[in-house]
């Protein structure tokens, strides 16, 4: 593991997004192993990135549809390289490639997009989500690009489910990779508020993600109303990156809903609040804001989607409720009651030690990525329709003869 490019959609934001933190948790697996890493990106530089180079990381620009990056990769000759997100490895992968034939293609999906833009689709048209939602142009294009890479990272089993049973991608491309994370001991308990030290309700979100958009309006529409009947001196505390103006329009400090922007720390406004309540009706993958919550010691509660494959066979760090109804119900019942309250602590204190754990998981990655570079050609050679689909011939038709009808104009 010598030279390691990723390839990412945006320069890492890792107090802005659970992407972002993600993508810092590889790069630390990396650098363990003492590789030398390039992060290179089409993205322009924002207030609110992490500087790579302080981790000791080459940092490179690099430009769409330009040839100028296949001079880039065949010099770098990386032996491995990270696609963040299905898009960046349509972009670049083919190029990758063609100049790097040897290396390593990794792709990382941070959730499946084709099940997250299912589930909106059928939020949007007031229906249940039915598995023939997932028949779009999104999923084609998406496991088409996880055909081509040599393995791809999932971070949600009930994704990995979905892929080998109905799509039938074979299981030797898919690697389960949740997030890794440091366990929770009596030193970190130990600096939490206690539960009469905690006050009010927190969301907090990226809201450039659409679930998150998506979820405050429900909460100012149809939940937060029927909380504050029976709890009419809280507050429901909204955080989160990039809020757009629609956001900042909800914001009534009379009905004590208060949309306060970006949190300096994340941590250290979960960590005060009593309860963090997340209704999300759409999404995919498993959500950072949750896991977050378990790490500062805040019960949630959240709907069977935002609990989706993250924890396993133990009791939910909260409640569980679907209906605008029952999370009404359930937030103020966890708010209230002490009992559960510390009980749904504990649990989120052994999800976040069992399910999380770095050293779980750390280790078993890296060992599969050089079990995949030791076996590259037979592992290429049993995905025939990776190959086929690198190929590119249909398409190379279908624009050739395109062309050929406008040259004859």
């Amino acid at each position: 593991m010598k030279r390691i490019l990723i390839i990412g959609f945006v320069w890492p934001e890792p107090n802005s997004s659970a992407a972002g933190g993600r993508m810092i948790q590889l790069i630390e697996a990396f650098l363990s192993e003492g590789a030398k890493i390039t992060f290179a990106s089409t993205a322009s530089d924002s207030e609110f990135m992490l500087d790579v180079r302080e981790l000791g990381i080459e940092k490179v620009s690099i430009e769409l549809n330009n040839a100028s990056f296949d001079e880039f990769v065949r010099t770098l000759n990386p032996s491995i390289v990270l696609f963040d997100r299905f898009m960046v490895e349509e972009q670049f992968g083919w190029r990758v490639a063609k100049e790097c034939p040897t290396a390593i293609r990794l792709l990382d999906t941070e959730d499946l997009h084709c099940l997250r833009a299912a589930r909106q689709l059928a939020l949007k048209e007031n229906r249940d989500f039915q598995l023939s939602d997932l028949q779009s142009d999104i999923a084609k294009r998406e496991i088409a690009s996880i055909y081509r890479c040599d393995s791809t990272l999932m971070i949600s089993n009930y994704e990995i489910e979905l892929l080998t049973t109905y799509f039938k991608v074979d299981t030797s491309l898919l690697f389960y990779l949740p997030f890794m994370l440091p366990v929770i001991n009596e030193s970190v308990t130990a600096k939490w508020k206690k539960f009469e030290e905690r006050t009010n309700f927190i969301f907090i979100g990226n809201f450039l993600h659409a679930p998150n958009w998506d979820a405050v309006l429900y909460l100012k529409e149809e939940i937060w109303p029927l909380i504050r009947i029976e709890l009419p001196e809280v507050e429901l505390h909204i955080y989160g990156a990039y809020p757009s103006q629609k956001v900042q329009e909800l914001n009534n400090p009379k009905q004590g809903f208060l949309c306060k922007g970006r949190a300096i720390s994340a941590q250290e406004v979960v960590s005060k609040a009593r309860v963090s309540i997340v209704p999300l009706r759409f999404g995919a993958g498993i959500k950072g804001k949750l896991v977050e919550a378990m790490q500062c010691g805040t019960p949630t509660v959240t709907t069977s989607i935002g609990a989706e494959s993250m924890h396993g066979d133990f009791e939910w760090n909260g409640l569980i409720a679907n209906s605008s109804k029952d999370s009404a119900k359930a937030s103020i019942e966890l708010y209230t009651n002490q009992t559960l309250w510390e009980k749904s602590q504990k649990n989120g204190i052994q999800i976040i030690n069992f399910i999380y754990s770095k050293d779980q998981y750390q280790i078993p990655f890296l060992t599969h990525i050089s079990s995949v570079k030791e076996n590259l050609v037979q592992h290429r050679l049993n995905n025939f329709t990776g190959s086929m689909l690198m190929h590119h011939s249909m398409a190379s038709t279908k624009f050739m003869s395109r062309w050929i009808e406008e040259k004859n104009r």
